[in-house]
């Protein structure tokens, strides 16, 4: 039996919760819009017994050490699926509980290790949650206008502006289009920057998708300039349709393609020769055609 114990009510996932038979047990009475703030949770943890909590996310896992030392009987499961510096409580969770979970390389070596912990550390990539991408042919693109792809959530670190300004100085031929999914609060500033372009022929916002399937049908380019990174999730999907990447070398963005058979890998920051891979990639089929048929037989081995 899982039960599933958030901090708040709501949220994206309670109708999935709900409609999965899962109990799902919110702390605060009411939703209070604080992430941290945790009420009763070792009284709830003491009434349900289970025997194993296993912390998902940034707050839950701050709390995960206090967790341990005060229901010593049970086994507390710390996960580190972050690009972020650790704050002082996560670092000392990783100290004290049983096991840790971690998506990629870079985060075991880089977050964890440094924290010194004392429990085994079992590195899992993220899985593949999108069905029906591995029979895609996306990067293999007849005609243009080739599309370029980013799944992302609209935030800082996702760094969409450099993106869109590094397409903006891309030759107009061949003929290309942005397509940006997902949403956040970096979305509207965006789209106005988009429009001081003038690029809104060139550059749609399609929100958040359920569903990203479809996009990833009709891509040619996945491209991911994020500043921060562990595992990339789109970047897994991407190769897994089979379709090569453009991305900043950050976090585990490295663990998730193979620099120059499936994708170029950037040093970050580097927007000319972020610029320069995709005009290379958009002007060359063949070249497309072939990182393709790595990527999707790499992602088949490891992200299956």
């Amino acid at each position: 039996e899982t039960v599933v114990i958030t901090f708040r009510p709501g949220g994206a996932l309670a109708p999935d919760l709900a409609a999965a038979g899962v109990r799902h047990v919110p702390l605060q009475p009411f939703d209070l819009g604080l992430d941290w703030f945790a009420p009763g949770l070792c009284p709830t943890l003491r009434r349900e017994a289970p025997d194993v909590v296993l912390c998902m996310g940034r707050m839950a896992n701050c709390h995960a050490g206090h967790v341990q030392r005060t229901l010593k009987h049970i086994a507390v499961v710390a996960t580190v699926r972050t690009g972020k510096l650790l704050p002082h409580f996560y670092r000392d969770a990783l100290r004290t509980v049983r096991g840790i979970i971690t998506n990629s390389e870079f985060a075991k070596r880089d977050l964890i290790l440094p924290a010194e912990p004392t429990a085994p550390i079992a590195v899992i990539p993220n899985a593949l949650l999108v069905s029906g991408l591995t029979d895609s042919d996306a990067a293999v693109v007849a005609e243009p206008p080739y599309r370029i792809l980013c799944i992302a959530m609209f935030r800082k670190e996702k760094n969409h502006f450099d993106l869109i300004d590094i397409c903006s100085r891309l030759p107009e031929t061949p003929e290309w289009h942005l397509d940006l999914v997902g949403d956040g609060v970096q979305r509207k500033p965006c789209e106005v920057r988009v429009r001081e372009l003038g690029l809104t022929s060139r550059v749609s916002f399609h929100g958040w998708a359920r569903d990203p399937s479809e996009f990833y049908e009709h891509a040619a380019i996945a491209v991911l300039a994020s500043r921060r990174e562990s595992l990339p999730n789109f970047l897994v999907e991407a190769q897994s349709a089979g379709i090569p990447v453009v991305a900043y070398d950050v976090g585990g963005c490295s663990e998730t393609f193979a620099d120059g058979s499936s994708g170029i890998l950037i040093a970050p920051g580097d927007e000319a020769a972020f610029r320069a891979a995709l005009s290379s990639l958009l002007s060359n089929p063949a070249r497309r055609t072939a990182m393709a048929r790595t990527a999707r037989d790499r992602a088949a081995t490891l992200f299956n």
